[in-house]
């Protein structure tokens, strides 16, 4: 009797440390998933960490990306140009923002240009245009096949107070030309230096 009770001590204790074992195990698989939540939770302190010394360069960027180098004003509406790059492609894009600071809505029908072809382009940047005045050539904002130009299209107009980005892709003058004149709608030239691209 003693024995039988001893035995089966034995075997509940011995369940008893398996069943603790596999409770343990389960746990710690359960506590690396924890792990991986505190892990992920660590993670974003570290993200964050990341994210301000990656935020440092981006402010050292920023300034960079904001960098005005021309302006131009027509009555109510101011246009920044904050980039002018020559890509490899054979192409430059020039690019800013452009402010509605008058009290009704700007749909840039000036902007759209003259010709026939751009007809389908309301509310664009499509008649803008680049002058080289070293080269005596005047280039004309890229197109599609349809018709349609490689820039930005104001999708019912600029709301009074409004701001938004603006881009418009022109032919690449010859390598040694740096220096062009934007031109677009009714605003005055702005004249800036083109920058090669990466």
């Amino acid at each position: 009797m003693t024995i039988r009770h001893t035995m089966k001590g034995r075997t509940v204790l011995t369940a008893v440390a398996i069943t603790t074992g596999l409770v343990l195990t389960v746990a710690g698989c359960g506590g690396g998933d924890g792990g991986d939540k505190s892990d992920k939770g660590a993670s974003p302190s570290a993200t964050a960490k990341e994210s301000q010394s990656s935020g440092g360069s981006q402010e050292s960027k920023a300034p960079e990306e904001q960098k005005v180098l021309a302006e131009a004003k027509q009555g109510d509406i101011s246009l920044v140009i904050t980039s002018a790059v020559r890509d490899p492609g054979g192409f430059v894009t020039i690019s800013g923002k452009v402010t509605n600071g008058g009290s009704r809505l700007w749909a840039a029908s000036d902007w759209r240009g003259d010709e026939k072809e751009l007809s389908k382009n309301a509310s664009s940047v499509a008649g803008a245009s680049l002058v080289d005045k070293t080269g005596k050539k005047k280039y004309l904002v890229l197109r599609d096949t349809e018709g349609r130009c490689l820039c930005t299209r104001f999708e019912g107009g600029l709301k009074s107070g409004e701001t938004a980005d603006w881009y418009a892709q022109f032919p690449a003058p010859p390598e040694g030309t740096t220096n062009v004149e934007f031109n677009v709608g009714s605003m005055p030239p702005a004249s800036l230096t083109l920058t090669e691209g990466e």
